[in-house]
């Protein structure tokens, strides 16, 4: 019996449509392209977040109206390079060593060859664009920028700025970055604007046939936080933005959590307190914040209106958080909520649009989240997990809490409910974060919680490297043997004044 032309032809499709449907999902061009936005220093206080009840971020807040939003995400270093070394290399710093604002890890012998996260795109046909601050610092010339990203853009960072500093001289060495407040300037003129245009630029013009992975990172709302009048009228110039804060915060804080920001640049809270600069410095915070939003209005307004957005998996995540007073300092390197708790907002194809999840992330999830939601191969060195099972269901549970570390020995445990500290003397804190949001009272010395501190203490980090080589800037080590501490080469012992 013949079988009929037409009849032949709808066999042949049965049989080769799911061969040729699995060669179209893995071709190149039919995956989806992934915009990454950074937001340096940038804590909590984003509206959707509610960290601060004033924040003012409607086009953050609406990009997290369009994915999912990651209510407990935490960074797993407070400060900038071993946070984004991290999260680029998808290793802890107790795994790497990176703790400090140096090395650059292609500097390190055991790192230098590291497949990153953009590279790991690149490989899988994707075309790379990156301005502004994904790394922290320069990575060399341009045979060594072509190594990281395909087509580099502007630099970013400060921009325009006043002749003078804005405020008095700040103690622990008066650095330049510690400046804020607004000054006649006009917001074209700053680095992140300039970020923000060229970002524009080339989603306008990106071609349809080579998925792209474009990041871009945004330097404010980092010292020093100049921004136009316009930003600062949206906040009141009075007390009610400042955070609240307890004078005797640090009254129950062992005194090893002194050491892991013992001298630092970022003036204590007594020093804006006396010199008439909190509220300046809360303000100019929030009008830093609120600037950067709308610089990430403008990506995602461009993004929709090239016809990109349905094909673009949008990741947007800020290195860690900053204090504003609370724990009577200013600044990061705390492994508290406000230097560790960051935005982290996933949108795009794959994610289901509205949803909010209390379950601990990791900007460390980052990396194998996104090869999962673009269908690239799969790698077995992430020390992340994926965040699809939230991504597709906001309540699955995730038995990991969410690790962060500040040099070797210093381990913050954060899960739905607890915050655990210890610290590299064995010292320790534990707060009840649902009950007690500003960690005010430390639960740690309380007999009743011993087993929640036994269940945490579990996830510290097996591995927890000494710093690599060529360590600097913001270092910490400890000698058990003498109790002595050593801060960027200086020892610190127990009777030492604390530095003001």
């Amino acid at each position: 019996m013949r079988t009929s032309l037409p009849t032949w032809l709808a066999i042949t499709a049965i049989v080769l449509l799911p061969v040729l449907g699995g060669w179209l999902q893995a071709a190149p061009q039919q995956r989806p392209n992934v915009l990454f936005i950074a937001i340096d220093d940038q804590n909590d206080w984003i509206g959707c977040l509610g960290g601060h009840p004033l924040a003012k971020t409607p086009h953050i807040d609406r990009l997290a109206e369009r994915g999912t939003l990651f209510l407990n995400a935490h960074i797993q270093a407070p400060l900038c390079n071993p946070s984004r070394t991290s999260l680029m290399l998808g290793l802890r710093p107790t795994t790497t060593g990176i703790y400090g604002l140096a090395p650059w890890f292609r500097n390190v012998e055991a790192w230098a060859d590291r497949v990153t996260l953009p590279q790991h795109f690149k490989a899988h046909g994707y075309k790379t664009f990156t301005a502004g601050k994904i790394y922290h610092g320069g990575v060399g010339g341009p045979q060594l920028r072509a190594r990281e990203f395909d087509v580099w853009g502007p630099a970013g960072g400060i921009g325009v700025k006043p002749e003078t500093k804005l405020i008095p001289p700040t103690p622990m060495g008066n650095h330049p970055l510690m400046d804020w407040g607004c000054f006649p300037h006009n917001d074209e003129d700053k680095g992140d604007y300039k970020v923000a245009s060229w970002a524009v630029e080339q989603l306008t013009a990106m071609p349809k046939d080579q998925p792209f992975f474009l990041a871009a990172g945004f330097f404010l709302p980092h010292v020093p936080c100049y921004a136009t009048q316009k930003w600062f009228d949206l906040y009141p110039d009075d007390d009610s933005v400042l955070p609240p804060v307890r004078e005797d915060d640090r009254a129950d804080t062992p005194r090893f959590s002194w050491y892991i920001h013992w001298n630092l640049p970022e003036p204590r809270l007594r020093w804006v307190q006396e010199n008439n600069q909190w509220r300046n410095l809360v303000r100019s915070y929030l009008a830093c914040t609120s600037f950067v939003d709308d610089q990430v209005g403008r990506i995602i307004a461009a993004l929709d209106e090239a016809g990109l957005a349905d094909n673009t998996v949008v990741v947007l995540w800020g290195d860690h958080g900053f204090h504003l007073g609370e724990k009577a300092i200013t600044g990061k390197n705390t492994l508290w909520e406000r230097s560790t708790r960051v935005p982290l907002i996933f949108a795009g194809p794959g994610v289901r649009a509205g949803q909010r999840t209390t379950q601990p992330a990791e900007l460390l999830d980052m990396y194998p989240t996104l090869v999962e939601l673009c269908g690239l191969a799969p790698r077995d060195d992430l020390e992340g997990l994926s965040l699809v099972p939230q991504i597709k269901d906001p309540k699955a549970h995730r038995e990991r809490p969410a690790i962060s570390s500040h040099n070797q020995g210093n381990h913050g445990i954060r899960s739905e409910r607890w915050r655990y500290i210890r610290y590299a003397d064995g010292s320790e804190e534990l707060y009840d974060v649902q009950n007690d949001p500003h960690e005010w009272t430390n639960l740690a010395a309380d007999p009743q919680y011993v087993d929640v501190i036994g269940e945490h203490r579990r996830w510290l980090p097996k591995i927890d490297q000494p710093p690599a080589p060529g360590s600097a800037h913001r270092v910490l080590t400890y000698d058990e043997t003498t109790d002595e501490a050593v801060w960027e080469g200086a020892t610190v012992r127990r009777t030492d004044a604390i530095p003001e």
